[in-house]
């Protein structure tokens, strides 16, 4: 790679690929799975700037090995039956990288799941309803880069619906809201910065309908990956800080713990 080429962007899709194997309507429309469905279409939109792989639950350490989380620079995360098998020894080693630098995107009944919750600090509850509604995801803030190239308004003929009141802190920035056929409303896209990591939080994506699918919601899941990458990688520590001008003598210095922050 010569030195003005673009850096790719690691992704790594993460899928909890239960209900493919378990549900034949879900299997049907995601044969290989929601992951690989996602994973195809960032490869797909990346314009050869996104290096994708997969990673699912039943695979050793959830297919995210230190090696694998070191290698990544945006995790995109999808879970729901099964929150409850996720190794609270991972969901800290994915908390670790994201407050490093890691950008994480949380989709649909991700928000229920142990990292956005360890990220959030709050319930992450919501309202909901698995029946007829159309959903319509209005852009909010047009000029933001996960907005980009997108119509005022996203149309899903069919989705499961997510209703306020939503547990989670204020957003940083509000990019979607959706209504729904029912009346209600939801915060369905929605970003936060956790130490040095971008977050962002995206709504649509229920199992049993073909969002995934949808060429524009596949656009804003892309221009997630763009935005949460920050090509940052800090690790936290606690250096003692040695003063950059000479101190008055102290007195209690003897008396003082030496023993280091941990």
């Amino acid at each position: 790679m010569s030195s003005s080429a673009k850096p790719l962007i690691r992704v790594t899709v993460w899928g909890e690929y239960r209900h493919e194997k378990k549900n034949p309507k879900v299997a049907k429309l995601y044969p290989q799975g929601m992951h690989q469905t996602i994973a195809d279409a960032l490869a797909k939109l990346g314009g050869g700037d996104f290096a994708v792989r997969t990673a699912t639950l039943d695979e050793p350490e959830h297919g995210l090995s230190d090696a694998v989380l070191d290698s990544t620079d945006v995790l995109t995360w999808w879970g729901h039956m099964a929150h409850g098998d996720v190794s609270d020894a991972v969901v800290a080693k994915v908390r670790r990288r994201v407050l490093e630098g890691m950008g994480l995107i949380v989709l649909h009944s991700g928000h229920y799941s142990k990292i956005f919750k360890a990220l959030m600090g709050d319930t992450c509850s919501l309202t909901w309803r698995e029946a007829t509604d159309k959903e319509r995801l209005w852009v909010t803030c047009p000029s933001h880069p996960i907005a980009r190239g997108l119509p005022p308004y996203i149309e899903l003929p069919a989705e499961e619906m997510y209703g306020e009141p939503f547990g989670i802190p204020t957003p940083d920035e509000l990019i979607f809201i959706s209504w729904f056929t029912g009346g209600e409303v939801f915060r369905s896209g929605a970003t936060w910065r956790r130490g040095n990591g971008n977050i962002f939080y995206f709504r649509p994506g229920h199992e049993t309908y073909p969002t995934y699918h949808n060429p524009l919601v596949q656009q804003v899941i892309a221009n997630g990956v763009r935005w949460a990458h920050s090509g940052l990688r800090i690790k936290d520590q606690a250096p003692n800080m040695k003063p950059l001008e000479p101190l008055p003598p102290d007195p209690e210095a003897a008396e003082r713990p030496t023993e280091g922050h941990k």
